[in-house]
């Protein structure tokens, strides 16, 4: 079974639209040659940019881009855990501080009551005696 051609004639149509109308056509014709490996030369066809050219060499551009691109990210992912890394540490050591400063306040304060109270014993012995 052969199937016949289409022809068409394109009296009034410039030569872009004539061009796209072929296209189409040759499109067209390709599927309904082969059915089963239409999706297949589509897809060829997107990929030599429709003409003829290979765009092997843009997806390697589209890959050093996205890798470098992935990289980038990652480094400044390293950076700004390490930041918030010293930020803890930093914290951490003014909390340390801040707890040890407070100790030796409340044994001061300790102190100061004890010597109140040898004071106030004394007084009121003192006053006894009086």
């Amino acid at each position: 079974m052969e199937r016949p051609s289409l022809e068409i004639n394109l009296p009034d149509t410039d030569e872009e639209g004539k061009l796209y109308v072929v296209d189409s056509l040759n499109n067209l014709n390709k599927l309904n040659v082969c059915p089963d490996r239409s999706q297949h030369v589509l897809d060829e066809e997107e990929t030599t940019g429709g003409n003829g050219e290979n765009t092997a060499g843009s997806n390697k551009r589209n890959q050093c881009l996205f890798f470098v691109t992935f990289i980038l990210t990652l480094v400044i992912s390293l950076a700004l855990v390490s930041f918030v890394i010293f930020l803890i540490i930093q914290t951490r050591n003014k909390m340390d501080q801040l707890s040890n400063r407070l100790i030796s306040e409340k044994k001061t304060i300790e102190e100061l009551k004890e010597m109140n109270n040898i004071i106030l014993k004394h007084l009121n012995q003192s006053r006894i005696k009086e």
